[in-house]
């Protein structure tokens, strides 16, 4: 997505100096909104990430290189890719699934077959627009080098969302060594949040994005299930900004700035007369409306069918839009949910028997997609760090200490 464009002022020196090649600021341990003292509903699992549901393995390649004026095949590069695998790297078992797009402004391959099959036959893979493909691509020859096929035919799910602001994004700089680094490199445990994997150049609400992840564990009397969400973030505007229920994109206003662009070859010294200001830009800039997109990706133990899961999914766009989204038209967003539930439902010859959460017990599921989606996206805001990319675009994240602020003048 395209961000406004303002200057920085002094309080940003600090992380920008760290991030004038584009690298991300790097601190001991990373931090998490639940650490802000952000007060979020529900009960997280014991990591707060998709990974909570066992089983899951999430892998990640980031390109992170170059900076000053964009070359178009050079750089500098912002990009990467993400893997979500269901059931770890070691397994080719189908899980359940279904998808829902609440804006379709954006790219999710495979999804047919998800929905005329009801199961998600591999891995789920999130990068830029623009290396869909060659994702997609070597996913299919992963698969074919690791015997994970489970068909002669493969069809994965790769979805995208534009990370052009600060990335080369037609230099196609994502190649088939990361997908098999981030496919090889799966695992349990935390997730890296932020500028990583596919989130690495994306911008949220026009703040630095990225990454995000989440989960929420039910109380025994609901079924003891874990639902775990992992969000690439890179959509919304500035004032939509909605954090337990706060406006902070509004009380942090456009006067205070979060990213400038240098003209190509000015040093980083150099004085404000040196800068493009918004006001500069020509028409169709992030201010004229909503674009990005975000990627959901939701993760169940519950024993769902493939249209319980689309009921799952859908509710992710209740998520989203309790951080202020109003899915604009120019925004790509869309959603996937499996269930790791019912091991070998797809086995041959069949028939199978399966396990399902009645209708009537499903309504917890959809209380906790919500609340962890949510916490996704602002745990992605929260953990990306500034980052300087192409023409010396700069976009900062999004600052502790104002939203601290922000959440005790309302009180949360």
């Amino acid at each position: 997505m395209r961000s406004r464009l303002f200057l920085l002022t002094p309080f940003l020196c600090a992380s920008l100096a760290a991030a004038q090649a584009g690298a991300p600021v790097v601190d001991s341990k990373p931090v998490r909104a639940r650490d802000l003292g952000v007060p979020f509903d529900g009960t997280p699992g014991q990591l707060n990430a998709i990974t909570d549901v066992a089983g899951v393995e999430v892998g990640a390649a980031t390109l992170i290189r170059g900076d000053g004026e964009l070359k178009v095949g050079e750089g500098p590069v912002r990009t990467g890719v993400t893997v979500v695998m269901p059931r770890g790297v070691e397994s080719n078992d189908p899980v359940y699934a279904g998808w829902f797009s609440l804006n379709g402004n954006g790219e999710m391959t495979g999804t047919t077959w998800v929905e005329e099959s009801g199961f998600l036959e591999g891995p789920v893979a999130i990068t830029n627009t623009h290396s869909v493909g060659v994702v997609r691509d070597s996913m299919i020859a992963w698969g074919l080098q690791h015997d994970a096929l489970k068909q002669p035919w493969s069809l994965p799910v790769v979805a995208e969302t534009w990370d052009g602001f600060l990335n080369d994004i037609n230099g196609f700089h994502v190649t088939a060594s990361d997908v098999f680094a981030a496919l090889d490199g799966a695992k349990g445990g935390p997730v890296a949040e932020g500028n990583s994997g596919g989130g690495t150049g994306m911008v949220c609400y026009g703040f630095k994005g990225g990454t995000g992840t989440s989960s929420r564990v039910l109380t025994k009397a609901e079924g003891g299930y874990t639902v775990g969400v992992l969000v690439q973030c890179n959509c919304g505007r500035r004032p939509q900004l909605t954090i337990a229920g706060v406006p902070v994109g509004k009380e942090i206003p456009q006067s205070v700035p979060y990213a400038e662009v240098r003209m190509p070859g000015v040093p980083a010294a150099a004085p404000p007369s040196a800068l493009r200001l918004a006001s500069d830009l020509p028409p169709g800039n992030e201010s004229q409306g909503d674009v990005g997109s975000i990627i959901i990706v939701i993760a169940t133990d519950a024993p769902l069918l493939p249209h319980q899961l689309k009921r799952l999914a859908r509710r992710a766009s209740l998520g989203l839009g309790r951080t202020g989204s109003t899915s604009g038209n120019g925004s790509g967003d869309i959603f996937i949910a499996f269930s790791t539930a019912n091991p070998h439902a797809d086995a041959e010859p069949g028939p199978n028997t399966v396990k399902v959460v009645s209708n009537e017990r499903i309504s917890p599921l959809f209380t906790a997609t919500v609340e962890a989606t949510e916490e996704a996206i602002v745990n992605g805001m929260v953990g990306a760090k500034t980052m300087t990319g192409v023409d010396g675009h700069t976009v900062i994240s999004l600052p502790h200490g104002q939203l601290q602020d922000v959440l005790k003048k309302y009180q949360r």
